[in-house]
């Protein structure tokens, strides 16, 4: 079983509820944290990091003897990630400049190149660390080099952690972008987490489309439920996207998420209610595979 766990918006409560949901079921969770360019997951599951590996991708380079700077490695490029600047007869030397930011490393640049001048370097992309949490939670988390782009290889990187036999618990990247996508992606449910605002319920539309797009099932839960308008509750009826679960604003639980302390530790009561979300996503699943 992998549940991802999202949301359409930052700030709704997201890595609340997946390490609350992790804590809840115990041993037989493993929390792959996906959200690569801002883990935060660690701060409530004190993980024993016992091992950190470093995630590479070609980056293309080129050797400007070969090259005659015909250009068709900057017209294979979809992302525009190579500019080509032709030589001018005795005033200036040819250039091939490379953008690292854009470049997805697809090689359609070295594929593309009549002379074979264009080779492949591996390029860290960031690191990946592994250990466990408390009551022997398998732990994961990815970390994005700092100044690197796309970081969808790393969560892919990440998802390769995940076990068929143990529930597998994914905290994905807030919106609904790329490292979201590919989090979401061959999951089998999403939990979206959001809020009653109208901020909350533009984005989570925009995460409901995208689950259906990639044929996952979802569910929603309501964070700070008590609080702004019925509107989501609405969308949720009309759309029959079931609402799982509700969780009031409460002063103390705020206070205790600032100290990295879990909802489920501070309220104990709340494990009782995590282990029937996890079995009423059970049923859901059971059910869209019948």
């Amino acid at each position: 079983m992998i549940i991802t766990v999202a949301s359409g918006k930052g700030g709704t409560g997201k890595t609340l509820v997946s390490t609350s949901l992790a804590l809840s079921l115990g041993k037989d969770a493993r929390f792959l944290d996906c959200d690569v360019e801002e883990p935060n997951g660690y701060i409530f599951l004190k993980p024993e990091i016992k091992e950190s590996v470093k995630v590479y991708l070609p980056k293309p380079k080129v050797s400007l003897e070969k090259c005659t700077f015909c250009g068709k490695c900057a017209s294979a490029c979809v992302y525009n990630a190579v500019a080509v600047i032709k030589p001018k007869v005795g005033k200036t030397k040819g250039s091939v400049l490379f953008f690292y930011e854009l470049c997805h490393s697809c090689g359609a640049c070295s594929l593309a190149c009549p002379e074979t001048a264009i080779y492949e370097e591996p390029g860290e992309k960031g690191e990946v660390e592994t250990g466990s949490a408390n009551g022997g939670i398998f732990f994961a988390q990815g970390r994005l080099k700092p100044s690197e782009a796309n970081p969808v290889p790393l969560v892919k990187a990440v998802k390769k952690h995940a076990q068929d036999n143990k529930i597998n618990i994914i905290d994905a990247s807030p919106g609904t972008s790329c490292p979201v996508v590919q989090a979401v992606k061959d999951t089998d449910f999403c939990l979206l987490v959001t809020e009653p605002t109208p901020f909350g319920l533009n984005d989570l539309m925009l995460a409901v489309e995208m689950t259906r797009t990639l044929k996952v099932p979802a569910g929603v839960i309501i964070n700070r439920s008590d609080i702004g308008d019925n509107a989501v509750e609405e969308y949720c009826l009309k759309e029959k996207v079931p609402v799982l679960m509700r969780i009031p604003f409460k002063k103390e639980i705020a206070v205790a998420y600032s100290k990295g302390i879990p909802l489920v530790e501070f309220f104990p009561g709340y494990k009782k209610e995590f282990k029937k979300l996890f079995r009423d996503i059970c049923s859901i699943v059971e059910a869209k595979r019948a």
